[in-house]
């Protein structure tokens, strides 16, 4: 299924529309009014309407637990979505900017020691042209490549990120319940109370005004505490940018951004029926707390140009979008000029025009060298390109040449591009590629163990161990790597043919084999679990016939 944004996602866009969780409880509400129309028509005179009194603690309507558990369930689709890209470079630049947010949330107390240890704080990216960026419940916070793509700072993004990370550290998912819960209980004592009007004076049209007042009241509710919200968000966003390390003048920046992108299609009318405040005031509020506190400019790096060409591409990946990029670009500025030989480079190599695409790399890495100051981040963001330029024209060696100089053999870009590298050497070369093959497959053994959730990375590692002759390995990594994912009846699968491998003739690795017992055991025990939740019955006992084995 599509990923679609619930109730709770805080879109960039402002005058977004209400969502389909949103319309959703309001129908639910609705139907709620109507179920109790015809006890009203009964009600005497005198009768009380009384209202259950709403508790303020949020997480008394959401626990922490139960958020976490339905950010999980939202994922567990997302993940197995086409949209979902998980591309190990952007990934990493994105994380370089929300890691160090969450920590500096850590630091002034924001995330308390519940929330810190259950939820995810996990980002991702969604191939998706609009500018826009949501929060999940559970602490999942996901970036489109239009967002990336329309900023020309770290300090704006970063400024996005934050005021998404805001809405999670406030408990605005749960938060938001309470007052849904009172717009619908509003909702429902105005219709009651306009239907005995109307029956004490024989009038239809009176009761349906009361229905569609009632219904009014509480979308209304919903979107006054919706900007509260945003605002809320916005204000303590600003206030983690300068601890992270991020110039604050990034949120106006933004904002400006925003709205020159949204100018010709928002023309401002009706601020009191949008979900979000109105940019030109989220812009004022901006600029007036970077004059009140930390005022130092946001400047672009050559790295965020280069990430900010890479959502280009990966944003439209058609053999026209491609061929727009041609790596030239009328800009005199180095900054510009390498990033169009970078996108230029990715899209020719993409596009199987091989000598262009290795040709733009080249040069793109002679003009980095000469930027003052160097900025060895981007020039490895080159060489990272420079590897898989290579790699997709059949020079698994070269890449793999490439790949040495960077050293960091633990991070993840280079630790799988090094892996697809040695795995296409040994198609070809498989004495020459043992080595390296080895060194990638322990090197991926080690960072899955703390990574348990990295889906690529078990993959390679089960294509590894394969190709070393380690069957069991390679079994439950591919087990693992469905799990990931959330296809828990594929890890099953899996999992079970490990097991009866394990139990065959032969020599057997009793350590992997208990691993995969353990693992079959609990793997079956969440998948109870999720279908338990899903009929409705809690955490517990497995469906009719299911054993342990």
């Amino acid at each position: 299924m599509p990923i679609t944004r619930p109730s709770h996602a805080a879109p960039v866009n402002p005058g977004a529309a209400p969502q389909a969780l949103p319309r959703w409880r309001r129908h639910m509400a609705a139907a709620l009014a109507a179920a109790m129309l015809l006890p009203a028509l009964n009600l005497p005179a005198h009768a009380q309407v009384r209202l259950p009194a709403l508790g303020e603690s949020a997480s008394r309507d959401l626990s922490v637990g139960d958020e976490r558990r339905l950010g999980e369930q939202i994922m567990r689709e997302a993940r197995r979505d086409p949209v979902y890209l998980d591309d190990p470079v952007l990934l990493e630049y994105l994380q370089s900017i929300w890691n160090p947010l969450v920590a500096a949330a850590r630091q002034i107390g924001q995330i308390d020691a519940d929330t810190d240890q259950l939820f995810a704080w996990e980002t991702f990216l969604v191939r998706d042209r609009s500018v826009n960026a949501f929060a999940l419940p559970g602490g999942f916070v996901g970036a489109h490549l239009g967002l990336i793509a329309i900023t020309t700072t770290r300090d704006q993004l970063a400024s996005v990120m934050a005021h998404e990370l805001s809405h999670v550290t406030q408990r605005h998912i749960a938060r938001s319940i309470a007052p849904q819960q009172q717009a619908s209980l509003i909702a429902v004592a105005t219709i009651l109370l306009g239907i005995l009007a109307a029956s004490r004076a024989n009038n239809v049209d009176l009761a349906n005004a009361a229905i569609m007042g009632g219904q009014g009241a509480a979308i209304q509710s919903q979107l006054n505490f919706s900007r509260d919200m945003e605002r809320e968000a916005d204000r303590i966003g600003y206030g983690l940018l300068g601890l992270a390390g991020f110039a604050p003048a990034g949120q106006a920046q933004m904002f400006d951004r925003m709205d020159a992108a949204t100018r010709l299609s928002d023309n401002g009318g009706f601020p009191y029926l949008r979900s979000h405040p109105l940019t030109i005031d989220r812009i004022s509020e901006a600029r007036s707390r970077t004059l009140l506190g930390d005022n130092r400019a946001s400047q672009p790096t050559l790295q965020h140009a280069l990430m900010q060409m890479r959502s280009r591409v990966l944003m439209d990946e058609s053999v026209t979008g491609l061929q727009r990029l041609s790596g030239t670009t009328s800009s005199p500025a180095l900054t510009d000029r390498v990033a169009a030989l970078y996108g230029g480079a990715m899209a020719a190599s993409l596009l199987k025009e091989h000598d262009r695409a290795e040709r733009q790399v080249a040069l793109a890495l002679q003009l980095a060298a000469t930027a003052v100051p160097r900025e060895p981040a981007a020039e490895r963001a080159l060489r990272l390109l420079q590897a898989q330029v290579l790699l997709n024209a059949g020079d698994a060696a070269g890449a793999l040449q490439v790949l040495d100089t960077l050293g960091a053999a633990h991070e993840r870009p280079a630790l799988l591009l090094r892996t697809q590298a040695a795995l296409r050497l040994h198609d070809s070369k498989p004495d020459a590629a043992a080595e390296p093959l080895r060194r990638s497959v322990e090197n991926l053994q080690t960072w899955v163990s703390e990574q348990k959730n990295d889906a690529a990375a078990w993959e390679l590692l089960a294509s590894g161990s394969e190709a070393l002759g380690l069957k069991l390995r390679a079994l439950r990594a591919g087990a693992e790597a469905r799990a990931a994912v959330g296809d828990l009846t594929g890890a099953i699968d899996r999992l079970r043919r490990a097991q009866a491998a394990s139990r065959g003739p032969g020599p057997t690795d009793f350590i992997e084999a208990s691993v995969i017992d353990a693992r079959l055991r609990q793997v079956l025990q969440q998948r109870r679990e999720i279908a338990a939740e899903m009929r409705g019955e809690g955490r517990g006992g497995p469906p009719p016939g299911e054993g342990p084995n």
